[in-house]
């Protein structure tokens, strides 16, 4: 999903479950920050403090998507949680790894995460936490049917459009994960006399096996529809304005659960305009698409009434850019001035979250079900 749904949809499900403004602001920061908490390190204070904090992605063409151990800690527990073929806990081990860590949607993996976050509600990182598990709860619709890791199996044939359209038509959303495609398709065709919009399924498949790289970025749309064959040679009809309103009303009852009122999900009129606005917002652009769900917000189209809403990934005004305070560089790098607040930042609150989330599904989630991914 991007961040028209990750931050948008997750604030305005966060306040139809009951949330004040500012509690949902830090939900739906943390969903989307996932996707763009791409560095970790270690953080040097000029009191001889450290933090250390981790990625929860990376750059689609970073090449530690080649690290098997990367994708095990980053892939498999933030955006492509196995599914255990759906089954519970102690079911499925005679199965293969690969089908077993295929995620799934609303899978018993996924709600035992989402109900360990609401068991922690009481640490000081819950909401980031949320966020977090809201984050990784909807990717279980968007990227059902492919796995975090690189293997065949996330291959896919005759990609095509909710009209039929062939891949040629939908070569634009190459530019999603490579934007020197065009520069390297004109040298393809020059150099070995081939056209490479005919053989492009074939060359993302080589070279995108990840994830739902060979799928581009159709999965993450909330207003697509659209078909493909599996690596099974199965058509599979994917409609994402559908998906992406189921992954809405289970993301609200979790909420809900959270704060310990009754599981009732989605008004019906917020729920119909959600759905109007998943399906009408078509922009190929993300942050236009984005910035049209903040003005609708803006505008007080949901029963919550008026708020308004931002989200900074990086620089001025970014939870990074509030936590760390530069002071001087020294032969290893920059040591930032401590300050006690940094221990009760927005961006160490997230981190330690991140940490927390990822031990949990590696270390204790999945091991329930038989699957070692740590």
């Amino acid at each position: 999903m991007q961040i028209d749904f990750h931050h948008a949809v997750t604030y305005v499900t966060a306040r139809l479950a009951g949330f004040r403004h500012d509690e949902a602001e830090i939900v739906a920061w943390s969903a989307q920050y996932v996707d763009d908490a791409t560095e970790e390190g270690g953080v040097a204070f000029d009191n001889r403090g450290m933090y250390y904090h981790v990625a929860s992605a990376h750059k689609q063409l970073d090449y530690r998507n080649l690290d098997e151990l990367a994708n095990h800690r980053v892939w498999i527990p933030f955006h492509f949680l196995p599914g255990n073929e759906g089954l519970p806990a102690g079911q499925g081990n005679n199965l293969d790894f690969t089908r077993r860590i295929v995620c799934r949607p609303d899978s018993p993996v996924a709600r035992e995460m989402v109900e360990e976050c609401i068991r922690s509600r009481a640490a000081p990182y819950a909401l980031h936490r949320l966020g977090i598990a809201m984050h990784v709860y909807a990717d279980t619709w968007a990227h059902q049917g492919f796995s975090g890791i690189s293997h065949p199996l996330n291959r896919v044939e005759e990609l095509k459009d909710a009209g039929g359209g062939t891949f040629r038509r939908m070569i634009r959303h190459i530019n999603d994960y490579y934007s020197g495609w065009s520069r390297w398709k004109n040298r393809i065709k020059r150099w070995f006399g081939i056209d490479p919009d005919e053989t492009a399924t074939e060359l993302i498949n080589d070279f995108l096996p990840l994830g739902h790289g060979a799928a581009l970025s159709l999965p993450d749309r909330p207003y697509m529809v659209w078909r493909y064959t599996d690596d099974e040679g199965t058509e599979i009809l994917r409609d994402n304005p559908k998906d992406f309103l189921a992954a809405a009303e289970a993301m609200c009852r979790a909420m809900q659960r959270f704060l310990g009122t009754p599981p009732t999900g989605l008004p019906q009129e917020d729920r119909q305009l959600l759905a109007q606005m998943l399906r009408d917002f078509t922009d190929e652009e993300r942050k236009v698409r984005h910035r049209r769900w903040l003005e609708a917000i803006a505008q007080g189209r949901f029963s919550f009434g008026k708020a308004s809403l931002a989200y900074v990934a990086e620089g001025d005004g970014s939870w990074m850019d509030q936590a760390l305070r530069p002071g001087v560089w020294d032969i290893d790098g920059v040591c930032y001035l401590y300050d006690d607040d940094f221990l009760t930042s927005h961006w160490k609150l997230f981190h330690d979250a991140l940490q927390a989330h990822r031990f949990y599904v590696l270390h204790d989630l999945l091991p329930r079900y038989g699957i070692c991914a740590a």
